[in-house]
């Protein structure tokens, strides 16, 4: 088996906040202390108190049998409805609704955004159902997928139900910035959902057939477009105007590709125990991931060893060519790549943050997020 990486190999070098220290040097400024790596889970934690009330209130109205599996998905209850001690994942998308809200209008902007916080968490939710679907996943969480216990309609259905929901709480939410979050987030829905169609039909072309454009455009709609929303829609509740509303998009959704690309790596070279997933899941499934098609396109010998074993059905149960696999990855320069390229992206990401919040203080808790969803092992 190929070995997986430690903590530090997997994470992009560290990029400097434009007015930090290390971004405005000899200016007498001493800028913001350095995170000690507690902000981001604290903030987590804190969002996850707020939001995950009205999840619950509104998971509680579907009908029985889409509660049943939403409940299920969410890690509240287990296969025959008892509790669970299980959370909706990481709840990084409405933590960066809240901490958008209240870098740019405090407290009580972080306060009213909670029904936008909440609606992004069900509408990636219903990706999650529909994605475990379409990629015919296993396990999620670290337990058997939505559809794998319920069955393929109903997992749909249930992805569905949550995604009316999630506009449903908009609908009725009185704040004068629901109606332009509304019409928003219905927008990134199309996105998405256009990203997930080029995802799946890039998975029937040969892999001498997909270039690395493609591969980042559909990687910014399917994950970058979420999190731009999701900064945005705290902006737009905050009362910020169009110009940062804008960059704040552009920081989630730069942050979205650093993610993301760090997400694919972890895909091939995570260990099952910290993902909740088999090694080399994606390899198995010949996914045209980034790490992948960077290493299809070097022109390298690798590369036509991967596009040769990438050309033939995994045969289940085969580690031996798992690890061929992923060494021919990463000797086409796909892994060096993919951390880089991350790198590069969280670099963008700040500038746009800078130009949203230009002080770094009150950009703090967007940065730490950032920084956390990007520099993981799982």
């Amino acid at each position: 088996m190929a070995e997986s990486m430690t903590e530090t190999e997997q994470r992009p070098s560290g990029v400097p906040y434009p007015g930090t220290p290390e971004g405005r040097r000899g200016t007498g400024d001493p800028g913001p202390a350095p995170h000690d790596g507690q902000e981001a889970p604290e903030l987590l934690e804190r969002s996850r108190a707020l939001v995950d009330p009205a999840m619950r209130a509104a998971v509680e109205s579907l009908p029985g049998s889409m509660r049943r599996i939403a409940r299920y998905h969410f890690g509240w209850e287990h296969v025959d409805g008892s509790p669970a001690a299980g959370h909706a994942g990481k709840a990084i998308r409405p933590a960066l609704v809240l901490a958008a809200a209240a870098a740019l209008g405090g407290p009580a902007a972080r306060a009213a955004a909670v029904p936008a916080a909440a609606a992004v968490e069900l509408v990636h939710n219903f990706t999650l159902l529909h994605d475990d679907v379409m990629d015919r996943d296993p396990t999620r969480r670290h337990r058997p997928t939505a559809w794998t216990v319920f069955g393929d309609a109903d997992a749909i259905l249930a992805g569905d139900a949550l995604q009316a929901l999630a506009l449903r709480l908009l609908a009725e939410d009185p704040h004068p910035a629901a109606a332009p979050a509304a019409a928003r987030l219905a927008d990134c829905v199309m996105e998405l959902c256009a990203g997930q169609h080029t995802d799946t039909d890039l998975e029937h072309r040969a892999p001498g057939e997909v270039t690395l454009d493609e591969v980042l455009a559909m990687a910014e709609a399917k994950t970058g477009a979420l999190l731009g929303c999701a900064c945005a829609l705290g902006a737009l509740y905050a009362g910020a105007g169009p110009e940062q509303v804008a960059a704040l998009d552009g920081f989630g959704r730069q942050a979205g590709l650093a993610f993301q690309l760090i997400d694919d790596v972890i895909g091939i070279w995570g260990e099952p125990l910290r993902t909740g997933k088999p090694a080399g899941a994606d390899l198995a499934a010949r996914k045209k991931s980034l790490p992948v098609v960077a290493a299809l396109v070097s022109g390298t010998p690798a590369a036509a060893e991967l596009a040769a074993l990438y050309g033939k059905p995994y045969i289940t149960g085969d580690s031996e060519g798992i690890a061929r696999t992923a060494l021919a990855v990463e000797r086409a320069g796909g892994r060096d790549w993919a951390q880089t390229e991350a790198a590069d992206r969280m670099a963008h990401a700040m500038q746009e943050l800078a130009r949203a919040i230009p002080d770094p203080e009150a950009a703090g808790g967007l940065l730490a997020l950032a920084e956390f969803v990007t520099r993981r092992s799982s």
